[in-house]
């Protein structure tokens, strides 16, 4: 409100002045009232409009409190859900890891194992290559031997048979000469020429 002026004491003048005093300070009153009646009506307005808009406010600022519930609620069901996820596949690999490391175990023995029997096998077969060996070395000196008595028996047959066709030879020498001449004289009994046949 505008400040209240001050009134002066009325002074005694022309009454019809007076009157139009009052008229103008009437109008002036009134002009006075509207604009304050204006103010009011636009200071109504504007509360009117801070309040709706507080009104707006309130509500966004608790739809977004809410939104921001919601997504702290879901942050925390995500996050809940990640470590559930987390820790299930950390049991699942450690379980696998185990059964891995079980696996790389018994392989290792499985290798061991396996080693050892291929030492023993490349043993075993060294030694059989080993009495192998020996057995053809000695079937070679035996069929050497054998080569060498079949050689000597051959010379000694083959001397004996020799030494007996030269004495057949000269038993039959002696016995041609004989049937030679006993034929030839058959012959001429039948007055044949042996020369001539």
């Amino acid at each position: 409100m505008p400040p209240k002026k001050k009134t002066k004491k009325p002074t005694k003048k022309n009454p019809e002045k007076s009157a139009s005093d009052l008229e103008a300070k009437y109008r002036r009153s009134i002009l006075d009232v509207a604009v304050l009646q204006d103010h009011i009506a636009f200071q109504c307005e504007s509360v009117i409009k801070v309040q709706a808009d507080r009104v707006d406010l309130t509500r966004r600022m608790r739809d977004m409190e809410q939104k921001l519930q919601h997504e702290r609620q879901d942050r925390r069901d995500v996050n809940s859900e990640l470590s559930r996820q987390h820790k299930t596949m950390q049991t699942e690999l450690g379980s696998k890891v185990n059964r891995l490391e079980k696996e790389v175990s018994q392989l290792k023995e499985e290798l061991v194992l396996c080693q050892d029997a291929l030492k023993k096998e490349k043993r075993e077969r060294e030694q059989v290559e080993k009495e192998k060996n020996t057995t053809i070395a000695d079937l070679q000196h035996k069929l050497d031997n054998m080569e060498t008595d079949c050689e000597k028996i051959l010379h000694e047959t083959l001397d004996s048979m020799t030494s007996q066709l030269s004495v057949a030879q000269q038993g039959w020498k002696g016995k041609r000469t004989e049937l030679h001449q006993d034929y030839n004289e058959l012959l001429s009994e039948f007055g044949l020429n042996a020369p001539d046949i």
